[in-house]
This record gives C-alpha cells, structure tokens and sequence, in this order.
C-alpha cells in the first residue's frame, strides 16, 4: 500500500505493478497476433524505468534525434525513427542510432536517401503515408485533418514507390479503439493498397489504447491476423506510448493556499497545469483527484489553480467530502503518460521529482530537480 507520507511534494509517482500490468498485456497482444509493438518515446520516456520495460518489450520509436539517441543508450537497440522534417546537421545522428527512418514527404527522402546509400543502406527506410482519415476529433491531435503537414497523400503517389523505400507508416489514431483501427486499415488499403505486396513492413503508429478498461484486445488481434493474412509478406508495427504508462501513476501535490472571489474557493497547489499537466490546458480534459468528484451542490467545492502566475492556470470545479485546508495532499490520478515529456519551467516553477513505488512496496526516488536544472536550461 502507498504511504503518501513518504512522497515529496510535488512527485510523479510511478507505480512498477501496475506499469508490469500493462506491459504484460502489450506483450501478450505481441506474440499473439505475430506483430512488433514498440515503445513511442513521445508519450513515455521515463528511461529510468526502462530496465523493467525491456524485460517485455524491446524496441522503441523516436520523433527526433535525441529520443533516438536515448533508445540507443537506454533501450539498448536502435531506434525506428519519424520526423516530420529532418536536417543535414541532425540526419548523420539519426541514421547512427536508427534501425528505420521514415520520411514524411518525397522531398525530404530523395534529399536524405543518398546519406542512407552512404551509409551502406544499413537502415530501412520507409515512407509516412495520410489515408486523409481519422476519428480523432480534436483537431490538435488530428493528422488528417485537411491541409495537415503529416504525410503523403494517395493523390501525390503514382503506381510505383520510390527505389529505396521498404515500408509505409500512417498514424491518425489518438487513445483509440480496435474498431478505429479496423476503420483506418480500410482507408489505407483503398487508398495505398496497390503498394502494399510490394513493401516489407507496414507501421501502422501510435494511439492504440489496448490497455484501456473497455478496449476489445481480442477484435484486436483477430483484426492484425486478418491483415497479416492478406498481406503474408510484411512485418506489421504498432507504436503505442499511452498505452504502456496509462493509469499507471499519479502526481502528488499539496494545497499552500485557498483564496476566495465572488463565492468561487480555489485551493492554490504547489505545482501548475501550465507547467506539469499542460495536456489538461491543450486536449482540454478534467483529470480525476482521488476522493474528489465533480462539483455536486451542497459539497465543499473548489477549483484548483496552479503557482504559475499564468490567470488561465487552473481548472475546476472538484467536490470533496469535507472543506480543504491548507497542507491537504492533492493525488492526480493517470499522470505518467504526456506529462512528464511535456513539462517547464516557465516562471522558475519547481518541477516536480519523480519517483516510483515499487512492487516490493517501496519509494525509489529517481530524480529531484533544483536552481540548476533551471538555469543550465538557459546557460
């Protein structure tokens, strides 16, 4: 059982039993459908954490060069690499720490693929592909949207891909379902369908939210066979990242101050949704506080604002069974995924440390953050 008590204030808390819960089962979808799911380093790149990682899944996927640099140090194994847009200054480093690269329009790999020819052909390199097709429906997080940077459409494509590319790439799903995916593989097999036979591997990207309560892991599988059927003769790739940190830890804060306005109470806490939860601020999205619920009449209520000094910092209304005080903890549940990745420091806030409760029921501090990490950012 965790002894909040042990924990610093503010603390991402990473819980190993449930993060071995989700890896588990991403592992059992692994070999069961015969495909290669890899870690995508964009939602989860808590690499102290990554030895218990590699015990179930090997590979990871980077969207830059030091996120490949990081899967080849921390992963141990090279990276398969996306960016949108690649630089001579950073390409050499990708193709040092990269196993597959993948290109997001035609331009960039007729510019790059003489260095990969250099390089002796050693990475695969493969082609991001926009079936123009998505059921996100929050236009931020949505690659289809129309005019999207993301990939090339079937249109810009002629019957034949260019010498040099080995596989193809789509992702426009976003903590979605089976059937999302199933809907999406229709799309890109009318759309790109005629080059399928013809490449090694089809990767077909992240948000596939496979350890979500609800989630129909066997449509799933069967779904990934049938493909693999169709298409015996390629290597299927799924990158999911919230899938392997959902619900799997929490970020412990403390309430320094309740101030009120017009009848509106907010308990001020020692952290910030602009600096350490800006997906609530960007999706938008509520997160859950344990033992709170939404605002319900007659209920000590509140809002609950960041110390940034940012006015739109805050979010609420949360109802709790009895009035806050200051030094109340404050737990915010499922905030490992796209938070620690996306943090700042803006206004000098203190980031918050990060730790995890292990299975043996203890807390390893893996990093606290002081004056220095702030001003060596700037130095």
């Amino acid at each position: 059982m965790i002894d909040i008590n042990k924990i610093p204030s503010p603390c991402y808390v990473m819980e190993e039993k449930l993060l071995r819960n989700n890896l588990s089962l991403i592992k059992s979808v692994k070999e069961r459908a015969g495909v290669n799911i890899i870690l995508a380093f964009k939602a989860f790149a808590l690499w102290k954490a990554f030895p218990i990682v590699r015990e179930y899944i090997p590979f990871s996927t980077a969207s830059s060069k030091f996120e490949a640099q990081l899967a080849f140090e921390e992963m141990g194994s090279p990276a398969h690499t996306y960016s949108p847009a690649y630089t001579e200054a950073d390409f050499p480093l990708i193709l040092r720490y990269s196993s597959h690269v993948t290109f997001n329009s035609l331009s960039q790999f007729h510019r790059f693929y003489p260095m990969v020819r250099a390089d002796g052909n050693r990475v695969s390199c493969g082609l991001r592909i926009n079936p123009e097709y998505s059921d996100v429906e929050t236009d931020l997080y949505n690659p289809c949207a129309p005019g999207s940077r993301m990939g090339v459409t079937g249109d810009l494509l002629g019957d034949k891909l260019p010498e040099g590319i080995e596989g193809l790439h789509f992702h426009t799903l976003c903590e979605s379902t089976s059937y999302d995916l199933e809907r999406t593989l229709a799309e890109v097999e009318r759309r790109f369908g005629r080059f399928l036979p013809h490449v090694k591997w089809l990767n077909m990207g992240g948000g596939h939210l496979m350890t979500r309560k609800g989630y129909d892991v066997e449509h799933l599988i069967a779904l990934l066979k049938g493909f693999k059927e169709r298409y015996p003769n390629l290597e299927l790739i799924m990158e999911p990242g919230s899938a392997f940190a959902w619900q799997t830890g929490f970020l412990l804060t403390t309430v320094v101050d309740i101030v009120e306005n017009h009848g509106i109470k907010t308990a001020i806490i020692d952290a910030s949704f602009t600096c350490h939860m800006p997906d609530c601020l960007e999706m938008p999205y509520k997160p859950a506080i344990r033992f709170a619920t939404d605002a319900v009449e007659g209920k000590p209520t509140y809002r609950i604002g960041g110390n940034s000094c940012l006015s739109g910092d805050y979010m609420g209304d949360w109802s709790f069974d009895k009035p806050l005080e200051i030094g109340d903890k404050l737990i915010f549940e499922d905030m490992i995924h796209y938070t620690i990745v996306k943090t700042n420091m803006f206004n000098g806030i203190p980031h918050p440390s990060l730790a995890l409760w292990s299975k043996d029921d203890q807390l390893v501090m893996y990093r606290t953050f002081g004056y220095e990490d702030y001003k060596n950012r700037m130095d």
